[in-house]
């Protein structure tokens, strides 16, 4: 018998949290998304040209797909209980370049800013979220 480092355990434990729960965090999942998306626009707006970077930026939920084109990955499968926020589409294909720069042009980063800026409070969010739903919710299937 191989050892799985617990993953059996923890999926045999994520079996055993009822819809309700997974419905309860959806809200602070989403709203989770937006934020992040707002101040990646705001610390998009020093490398404005035509706008169309900024108007790129797109949270999708949960059983949805991303855009075609868009960073990081493609258009991608998002799972449930989960949010992505992606840059870029089959119009703009550039995102990587205005967040790491090229030789021709320096690096204005927008991206990976919002995110390091962001997390804790989104973290903090969801952790909550999570307990109150399990508190409320746990014990009806």
């Amino acid at each position: 018998m191989t050892h799985d480092g617990g993953l059996s355990r923890f999926q045999k434990r994520m079996k055993a949290v009822p819809k309700a729960v997974k419905e309860a965090v959806k809200p602070a999942l989403n709203k989770s998304g937006e934020e992040l998306a707002t101040t990646m626009r705001t610390l998009a707006e020093v490398s404005r040209d035509t706008g169309d970077l900024i108007d790129s930026i797109e949270v999708t939920e949960g059983g949805q797909k991303t855009p075609p084109y868009s960073q990081p990955g493609g258009s991608t499968f998002v799972p449930e209980n989960a949010v992505a926020v992606t840059v870029g589409n089959m119009d703009v294909r550039y995102p990587h370049l205005v967040e790491y720069g090229s030789k021709n042009a320096p690096a204005q980063p927008f991206f990976w800013p919002a995110v390091r800026t962001t997390k804790k409070r989104i973290t903090g969010r969801i952790k909550r979220s999570i307990s109150k739903a399990v508190k409320d919710n746990w014990g009806s299937q």
